[in-house]
């Protein structure tokens, strides 16, 4: 039987991947009013192929891989659940499919009765943890921990609060990214933060978002570089933590990249999806981190536990 759970997982995790991708292609190319007010079907109806448009063949696609992928989610979720005996395992499965739905209705409201740019920020943000809890289930169905020193793993308090810190942070993070694209500002500032021979003057709402999105993105970047430099210099030892945190620093700097790219050449379609595809990459490596931060003992209690027995 793990045998097909395995099989659903990677499923699922791709096609939620492509969910979180056609979510952003839907919205570069101005499909979402593709299908008109329309939903789940096209207008009423399935896609006629003689009044197809690109922007309806992207909006109704981006609706099919929903669909699908809804169905591998929830096999998975059921299927794990009654198969994986994880601690974590039914919270998972209820925050993949609870989220799922959320997303799917946020979609199909703001279809049926517009699109707020700050509400579709936040459906962007409700997409990833939907793919972040589907890929977490994926790995406790592989049993990722196993693999690695994962349950031998120990956490001081500070690390502990940082890295939930950390995640909390990076969430907003992409809030903001994806504010800057349902705002249109991904332009609003070709050069940052100085211009003309000093500093930019914000003067428009779409460049005071990708000021404060750059701004953000900035002390993102210190922070999970000195992060990572005190998980070297502390809990190198752990291999887990390790992979870790070289994926999260390679990750960084290939968003870092693709985001630079994205304006330089005027808002290319492949660098925005690149870049929409490692922000995703981002948060299920920093989710498994917190999953991982969730189940470790500090030292301190670990040191508390030793006092106690040995007073004993």
């Amino acid at each position: 039987m793990k045998k097909y759970i395995k099989i659903i997982a990677i499923l699922a995790v791709i096609s939620m991947a492509f969910v979180v991708l056609g979510g952003a292609l839907v919205t570069k190319t101005g499909s979402a009013d593709g299908c008109g007010r329309s939903w789940p079907l096209c207008e009423g109806e399935l896609v006629q192929l003689s009044d197809v448009t690109p922007e309806k063949l992207i909006e109704f696609a981006h609706r099919a891989t929903t669909m699908i992928g809804s169905i591998f989610v929830v096999v998975l979720a059921i299927m794990s659940s009654i198969y994986i005996k994880r601690r974590e395992t039914k919270l998972l499965a209820s925050i993949s499919v609870l989220f799922l739905i959320i997303q799917a209705l946020m979609g199909a409201a703001a279809v049926m009765w517009g699109q707020n740019p700050y509400i579709m920020a936040l459906h962007f943000g409700i997409s990833m943890i939907s793919f972040a809890s589907v890929l977490l289930l994926a790995l406790l169905v592989f049993e990722f921990d196993y693999k690695f020193d994962a349950k031998e793993l120990v956490i001081g308090k500070k690390m502990k609060r940082n890295l939930y810190f950390l995640s909390f942070y990076t969430y907003f993070v992409i809030y903001s990214g994806a504010l800057v694209r349902h705002e249109g500002a991904g332009l609003a500032l070709p050069v940052w933060p100085f211009g003309n021979g000093g500093f930019i003057s914000l003067e428009t709402i779409q460049q005071l978002v990708q000021f404060g999105h750059r701004s953000l993105a900035l002390i993102l970047f210190v922070w999970i570089c000195s992060t990572a430099y005190f998980a070297y210099k502390h809990y190198w030892n752990y291999r887990v933590i390790k992979y870790s945190m070289i994926s999260l620093v390679v990750l960084l700097l290939m968003q870092i990249t693709s985001g630079i790219l994205t304006v330089a050449t005027g808002l290319s379609l492949t660098f925005s999806l690149i870049h929409s595809l490692v922000i995703t990459l981002i948060f299920g490596v920093l989710s498994y981190i917190m999953l991982l931060n969730s189940r470790s003992k500090s030292v301190e209690k670990m040191l508390d536990n030793k006092e106690m027995k040995r007073v004993g």
